[in-house]
């Protein structure tokens, strides 16, 4: 979703029209936006990565120090030496905020833009890109690397929605499960038990009204699909990357996460997430040895070269990449020289897909406690990325309980951030 001074002129001018901004922004959206999601699950520190408060006390500020960027003015965290080359394609939103400070429930409220009830699942936002959506080139509209966790899923949409799970593409001799056949079956037997089940299927539809049928044959199809695909084969074969490439990466199971999701949404595929596993980010002890040792390292390596490839290959335009967490940590170091669960205020890195690079929006206090210029809630978040990846957020879905539910519960545009 490009925009040049021109249109923002125009914009201005319809003001007076009733025509709103995000009305505009609709109607120019790029219809095949792909989204590439790095989930920093468990919850990264801000004040240690992109909002660093260096003149704050020692048991505020941490152990860690800022380095300039190749934009003058931002600062970020010296152990991210990549990505601080990279901060012109980028906008760092310091100032998100959430009412949950649990893990599973703060993942479902982010990934949902509902707070969770226990009497109805919502549907993440690759769930929704892929039901509005739909496959594009024969690829799967939603993937997941290496795996999924929590709230990552069709929700009441259905299994139908849930994500493609990849696997982890840093292991050796990597293959996608469901993409070959066992050594001793060929394409006819494929066929010919894929009539088999058809027969099955008509027999029991005839004696069982279950919808888990309907999910059933989604899966079946597309697991069929996928095998008979060379263009599936060819996106998931990441081995046909130059080892060079691969090493800029990272030899990690994000950097070579990252490089897959660049190969599939350069292949189709709508929504990615990568992700490192489950709760890495949390920190609760010898926070700055993890950090400065693992995850910092693995991310800076991954997250600089998947901007950097986009750009090259001239994806960058056509492709949101979002790189946050469900909250952020504690200011002040605990005892154990961790940082605990902190949903007052944390940061998020926003690129491509028409947003601006070089930028820093929002602020919080000079102990990165609380937010004190443009708070954005999790509602705000998804109603913008939606709107980015041309999704109305005021879709409304029929839930099983008969209640119509909007794609997401409330929200408005992130002042600044399409702009």
């Amino acid at each position: 979703m490009l925009f040049g001074r021109r249109d923002f002129v125009k914009i201005g001018s319809l003001g007076a029209l009733g025509v709103s901004l995000e009305k505009v922004l609709r109607a120019k959206a790029n219809k095949e936006v792909s989204c590439i999601l790095m989930w920093q699950s468990g919850g990264c520190g801000h004040q240690d990565t992109f909002d660093m408060k260096p003149d704050a006390p020692i048991e505020y500020r941490g152990e860690f120090k800022p380095i300039s960027t190749n934009v003058p003015g931002i600062q970020i965290c010296e152990h991210l030496p990549f990505t601080a080359k990279q901060a012109d394609k980028f906008t760092i939103l310091r100032s998100l905020k959430s009412r949950e400070n649990n893990h599973e429930r703060a993942i479902n409220y982010l990934l949902t833009g509902y707070l969770p009830l226990s009497t109805l699942e919502f549907p993440s936002m690759g769930s929704v890109v892929a039901k509005q959506k739909g496959p594009r080139n024969g690829m799967p509209p939603y993937v997941a690397i290496p795996n999924t966790f929590p709230s990552y899923g069709g929700g009441y949409l259905g299994g139908e929605f849930n994500p493609f799970i990849a696997g982890d593409p840093n292991v050796s001799g990597y293959r996608v499960r469901d993409l070959t056949l066992p050594v001793d079956v060929d394409w006819q037997r494929v066929g010919n038990r894929k009539w088999l089940l058809e027969q099955m299927d008509k027999k029991y539809r005839t004696i069982d009204a279950n919808t888990d049928f309907d999910a059933l044959d989604a899966f079946e199809k597309r697991a069929y699909d996928l095998m008979s695909s060379p263009a599936a084969k060819k996106a998931f074969d990441i081995e046909a990357e130059s080892p060079s490439l691969r090493e800029r990466y990272g030899r990690t199971p994000v950097g070579q996460g990252a490089l897959l999701a660049r190969r599939l949404v350069e292949s189709g595929v709508r929504f990615v997430t990568v992700a490192k596993g489950w709760l890495n980010y949390d920190t609760h002890g010898d926070n700055f040895n993890i950090m400065r040792k693992v995850l910092l390292p693995e991310f800076d390596r991954a997250f600089a070269a998947l901007l950097e490839d986009l750009h090259e290959r001239g994806m960058l335009d056509s492709t949101l990449v979002i790189a946050r967490g469900e909250f952020g940590r504690t200011p002040k170091v605990n005892k154990d020289a961790g940082r605990d669960h902190h949903s007052k205020c944390w940061s998020a890195v926003f690129a491509g897909a028409g947003i601006p690079g070089g930028r820093v929006l929002g602020a919080t206090d000079k102990t990165a406690t609380e937010v004190t210029d443009l708070p954005v809630e999790p509602e705000d978040l998804l109603y913008t990325i939606y709107t980015v990846l041309g999704v109305d957020p005021h879709t409304e879905y029929q839930t099983p309980i008969g209640r119509p539910s909007k794609v997401v519960n409330g929200g408005h545009l992130v002042k600044g951030l399409l702009a």
